[in-house]
């Protein structure tokens, strides 16, 4: 199922089992708002403006408005920020935003170093090499351009024209396996057997021409 119910619980669920692992740090649990006589918005609670993410402003500075106003689901152990939105009407879903934010500076460990080197979880966070590069999954299908603007697409780095296309919107699930597989992996491996979510997979929604690009699938 992936009406809004099983979205919201899903989210629910991710968010405590990342606690519950020590992954997060800090969290705002889902909250579901009325938009509308047939609409609702799933989010987290005290959400507030986020054009701070469109503006051209320098990476440090939107992501310290970000992490000051707790305008997150989940802040991760190296301060990466977790934003899950869905937006439904009449039990359909409209639109998404499912958003990865890394911290650009690992303050915690500049301060207090021996907390991360003695625990192999943090390997993949501290390597002096690492560039943060925001993810961001949106589906916005009454935006759709073939090519240009598929319906759900996946953008890098903050780059206005970078919309990979995607072949069906995204469950809270499959984007945090996403996220803990590619950026978490020695501590996705250390707690596989606690990590198992239920799989909810949307309709396909990606064109026969969108295909013949790199894409992701998801099957």
């Amino acid at each position: 199922m992936t009406d809004y119910r099983s979205i919201y619980n899903e989210i629910a669920t991710v968010t405590t089992k990342l606690i519950s692992i020590g992954l997060s740090v800090t969290q705002n649990f889902p909250s579901s708002t009325n938009i509308g006589k047939n609409s609702c918005q799933i989010a987290y609670s005290d959400m507030q403006d986020l054009s701070i993410v469109l503006k051209n402003v320098d990476y440090k500075e939107m992501y310290n408005e970000l992490d000051k106003n707790r305008n997150y689901n989940i802040k991760m152990i190296d301060g990466a920020l977790i934003q899950f939105m869905y937006t439904y009407e009449k039990n359909n879903l409209s639109s998404h935003r499912l958003a990865f934010f890394p911290s650009p500076f690992l303050e915690d460990f500049q301060n207090a170093p021996e907390l991360y080197e003695n625990d192999e979880i943090y390997a993949d966070i501290i390597a002096k090499n690492i560039l943060p590069v925001p993810i961001r999954f949106d589906y916005d299908p009454d935006n759709h351009q073939e090519l240009h603007h598929p319906k759900c697409h996946l953008t890098l780095g903050q780059f206005k024209n970078c919309r990979i296309p995607v072949c069906s919107p995204i469950a809270p699930s499959t984007f945090i396996y996403f996220i803990l597989r590619s950026f978490y992996n020695t501590a996705f491996r250390k707690f596989t057997d606690e990590l198992t979510f239920s799989s909810n997979l949307f309709q396909e929604t990606i064109t026969v021409a969108e295909k013949k690009l790199l894409h992701i699938a998801i099957y």
